[in-house]
């Protein structure tokens, strides 16, 4: 049966299920009653689904309050255990891997390290990042006693562009780090043990932090933000929709200085070949600084912030840290007058391990900048910010990938296909990726 829109009357029930399970998401519990105009649906309609979504364990009473004059109201939640989601961040220096149940909730986590030497693509080689995921998701599934499944979808967040592709599923371009056209859900649906029906979101990861920030962190409540990526590169996602995916943009790749640095994309005058951690302490070195020797960016990072910000306040600071660091903040205001002026954001939040650490110490100085460079009466509107959500937010965002899919389907879980052969193609890829 059709409604006159040419929506089905499946179409129109999963449209309330979604309505209510995200007004319980964000604002539960939640009374059948409240739920009426806080989704728009008649009292009828948010009976039916709210015995519906009890039902099938997706919903779950929650306690009563007072009525005026009546009987106690019964309030209702999202069953935190009804689904669970992983979350993974493709970093820098590590890969960290999340379970969450529904009301995102941590329930297990590991890490593992990235190389901290040697060349950029042996440090991102495909099949030992996918060896990391194989085993890290069977680590956290293991530690939180979650059956495979259990889980509403896996998220990923990746540096690099994603493309879609009818036979592979998202294709990952990630000229930084060596990865030119890798079919990453194909590798990944061939490597880990997962059942066949559990759906893969593998999205850039300045996405999913913008998603994360939005949703939970300094993003709430903003008609729309620019959220920036800032770790050993610079990347940045658009969102003009408080409760949209955002869009992702290569910001790190737009031209500050023609024929300028060499950036690690290969192009020249990058703002990530001044901005990007990495860039960073090149430079430091390059102007007679002595980053230390053997250890990963964050921990040289630190030390070069401490260098050029003593704590103790008799002691003079490292005037050549000092100097690339406030040529930086200018680089970067200058980065960000431009997101100004292209996008016109309430907000411009800044996050990332290396975006926490040096926005603490001169996000003041960027933001002179920014309004220096950019239009006066679009920076005027434009507020400056840190990230709230901390290093974790890339996982957290990720994995509200699978999460905003579950709802949107009105909280039905993708069914699992009986297990078929496995194609040559597949036992190959296996191999390839075991230890």
């Amino acid at each position: 049966m059709h409604a006159r829109t040419g929506r089905t009357v499946r179409d129109l029930r999963r449209e309330n299920r979604t309505a209510v399970l995200r007004r319980l998401y964000f604002d539960g519990p939640m009374s059948r009653l409240m739920l009426g105009p806080a989704t728009g649906l008649s009292s009828g309609s948010v009976s039916n689904v709210v015995a519906e979504l009890v039902a099938e364990g997706l919903v779950e009473e929650a306690g009563s309050v007072d009525s005026a004059g009546g009987r106690p109201r019964t309030l209702v939640r999202i069953t935190p255990a009804s689904g669970f989601m992983i979350g993974v961040d493709i970093g820098e220096t590590r890969i960290r891997i999340e379970l969450f149940d529904l009301t995102l909730t941590e329930l297990a986590r590991t890490e593992r390290a990235l190389a901290s030497s040697g060349p950029r693509t042996a440090r991102y080689d495909v099949d030992l990042v996918v060896a990391h995921l194989r085993d890290g998701i069977a680590e956290v599934l293991r530690a939180a006693d979650v059956p495979a499944d259990r889980l509403i979808g896996v998220g990923v967040g990746v540096p690099g562009i994603v493309a879609r592709d009818a036979e592979d599923g998202a294709v990952v371009h990630g000229q930084t780090i060596g990865w030119d056209a890798v079919p990453f859900e194909r590798l990944l649906r061939a490597a880990v043990d997962l059942p066949e029906g559990v759906p893969y979101w593998i999205d850039n990861g300045a996405k999913t932090l913008g998603q994360a920030e939005m949703w939970f962190g300094a993003g709430r409540g903003a008609r729309s933000a620019v959220v920036v990526l800032f770790g050993s590169g610079v990347g940045a996602c658009v969102l003009t929709d408080p409760m949209g995916p955002g869009r992702a943009i290569e910001w790190g790749h737009l031209t500050v200085r023609v024929r300028g640095r060499r950036c690690r994309c290969g192009a020249q005058g990058c703002l990530e070949a001044y901005a990007g951690a990495e860039a960073l302490l090149e430079r430091w070195r390059e102007a007679g600084g002595q980053p230390p020797a053997d250890t990963d960016e964050e921990t040289a990072l630190t030390a070069m912030l401490a260098a050029a910000y003593p704590a103790e306040a008799t002691a003079d600071p490292d005037a050549t840290a000092l100097a690339v660091l406030e040529e930086t903040a200018e680089y970067l205001g200058a980065g960000f007058a431009d997101l100004i002026n292209l996008f016109q954001p309430e907000r411009i939040l800044v996050g990332g391990w290396a975006g926490l650490q040096l926005g603490a110490r001169f996000l003041e100085n960027v933001s002179g900048y920014a309004r220096e460079y950019a239009l006066r009466y679009p920076a005027s509107r434009t507020g400056i910010g840190l990230g709230t959500l901390g290093p974790e937010a890339v996982t957290v965002g990720a994995a509200l990938l699978p999460l905003v899919d579950f709802f949107a389907q009105g909280g039905r879980r993708p069914e699992s296909k009986p297990a078929a052969p496995a194609p040559a193609w597949k036992s190959a890829l296996q191999d390839r990726v075991s230890p």
